[in-house]
């Protein structure tokens, strides 16, 4: 099942829509895999609701490793239509767009960017360097295991860069990476309805305040 809907989302995190002259029956399966995929994406979404509104208490007396988020008012999840950085700036916000994009099979890219986000705060020049090889070789290197789509020139000058290590040795690959998820996956988490129901007010409060 997984495979045929990671089939059904192109590379580019979530465009299905092939060439206009398609038979109606490749139509009525692309629709049947669209709305497979929204399926998908709701119980995941659902999960993540359902766990970061009512957290479990830790089993055993032990701290649960898990981290829980506090679900945002309607005027704070609105808040995240204003800019992409108020969205990340959020707890809840970027857990939420994280399932987001894994339901559109394309999570490398926050991913990639938090690892940056991270690689920027580290002072040692032994972590630095370290860090550096790890988030090449899981990010940026050919065939690998969450490779981001970046253009030949920047992976070959970042290829040059973590041989002396530095701060900004990914600075251009984060800013093509967090322009993509602006510009294409942002808009359409605010679209989601995940995203709308939790923008809506409690029906409970409008009616009362209705009478």
């Amino acid at each position: 099942m997984q495979s045929a809907m990671f089939l059904a989302v192109q590379h580019d995190c979530g465009s299905m829509d092939k060439s206009a002259g398609s038979s109606p029956k490749s139509e009525e399966k692309r629709e049947k895999m669209k709305r497979t995929l929204l399926k998908d994406w709701k119980t995941r979404l659902s999960y993540f609701l359902q766990n970061s509104s009512s957290p479990g208490k830790p089993k055993n007396g032990k701290k649960s490793k898990q981290q829980t988020f506090i679900k945002p008012s309607p005027e704070e999840a609105q808040l995240w239509s204003e800019a992409f950085d108020e969205l990340l700036a959020s707890k809840y916000g970027l857990a939420a767009f994280r399932a987001f994009l894994k339901s559109e099979f394309c999570e490398e890219n926050i991913e990639f960017w938090l690892a940056c986000e991270d690689f920027k705060k580290t002072k040692s020049p032994q972590k630095l360097s370290s860090k550096a090889r790890k988030i090449y070789t899981d990010f940026i290197e050919k065939e690998a295991p969450k490779e981001i789509n970046i253009d030949f020139q920047t992976k070959s000058l970042i290829a040059q860069n973590i041989q002396e290590a530095t701060s900004g040795c990914f600075t251009t690959a984060q800013k093509r990476v967090y322009s993509l998820m602006e510009n294409n996956s942002y808009p359409r988490f605010l679209e989601s309805e995940f995203y709308q129901d939790l923008c809506k007010k409690p029906q409970i409060a409008t009616e009362a305040h209705a009478t």
